[in-house]
């Protein structure tokens, strides 16, 4: 190629280039329709964060984003207060239940309803198990207020006693409280899963099940070695979903046990300490320095999970 005719297609390239950065009408309609959603990422969500950044290393009450410059003290005081532990604590022991049984129990349920023949039956048990997912958490925690009552006029209890057990504190005792708000979360979101799984279960493949017919395969094996590894990715996406859910738990235990997370500190989660920290000791400093605590802790948790979503399908 002549220097003039490589001359000529490096301006050619260039004039491409600057004319696919220049705006047309059409971008600039599109970003005029797109500024009221732009706007508002940037002042509700992005701002927020900015700030909450720069207010977990002052000494402020939140009523600026300025104040006392104290560098990491915000940060070395959640770590070593003993109440953001048992907080922590508190929050995964919830989470994981709440997460690992939803997932499994729900896949149970949809799994069951995918065999059913009935057709009107499968709508019928769909729209059963969905129902408590349109009912707010507030009004579920006041449903199972009554239901766990802690004396005998609380309908639980009521039916464990016609077998000569003693009423349980189900939301009084620390031992059992948080055994009893893995239950109401279970009554709530077990819906959505099955809804999920049985989506899920409907796309696989007949014949990966034909296939596993003759080669001898049972129910079990096709239930475990096709329909499991075939739904992998829907049991990642429960679990990082759950898990975000489930370390962000505040509605339900502070409905319950209050601010202080009664009883006995047991109901006591990281965004309720958050919470404590921000609207009541008017330490914003310090509840940013926590929620941001929080953040990095999800965050990891997250992109562990994800991990677990990169290895190939053997199906695919």
């Amino acid at each position: 190629m002549s220097s003039n005719a490589k001359l000529k297609t490096d301006t050619n390239q260039q004039f491409a280039v600057k004319r696919k950065r220049r705006f047309t009408r059409n971008d600039w309609t599109g970003y005029l329709f797109s500024a009221p959603l732009i706007i508002g990422v940037l002042a509700f969500a992005i701002y927020p964060m900015i700030a909450a950044l720069i207010m977990s290393f002052h000494q402020t009450s939140g009523l600026s984003v300025g104040g006392k410059w104290v560098g990491f003290s915000n940060y070395d005081y959640v770590l070593q207060d003993s109440l953001f532990w048992q907080a922590l604590t508190n929050t995964f022991f919830i989470g994981i239940w709440s997460v690992l049984l939803g997932i499994i129990l729900s896949f149970v349920l949809a799994s069951l309803i995918n065999n059913l023949k009935w057709n009107t039956g499968k709508n019928f048990f769909k729209a059963v198990f969905f129902l408590p997912n349109v009912v707010s958490g507030v009004a579920t925690t006041l449903l199972f207020s009554f239901l766990f009552f802690p004396s005998k006029e609380g309908l639980l209890n009521f039916v464990i006693g016609l077998f000569g057990i003693d009423p349980v504190g189900w939301f009084t005792n620390p031992e059992v409280s948080r055994y009893s708000i893995v239950l109401m979360s279970l009554w709530g979101a077990l819906g959505y899963n099955t809804i999920i799984f049985l989506a899920g279960l409907q796309s696989v493949p007949r014949d990966l099940y034909e296939a596993a017919e003759v080669d001898g395969a049972g129910t079990y094996r096709k239930w475990l070695y096709i329909t499991i590894p075939y739904l992998r990715p829907i049991f990642v996406f429960m679990l990082i979903m759950g898990t975000i859910g489930g370390m962000k738990r505040f509605t339900d235990v502070w409905l319950i046990g209050g601010t202080a997370g009664n009883p006995g500190g047991s109901l006591m989660t990281v965004v309720l300490y958050i919470y404590r920290n921000a609207f009541l000791a008017s330490q914003m400093g310090m509840a940013t320095a926590a929620s941001y605590l929080l953040f990095i802790i999800i965050f990891m948790l997250t992109a562990l999970l994800m991990l677990l979503n990169r290895r190939k399908d053997s199906f695919d």
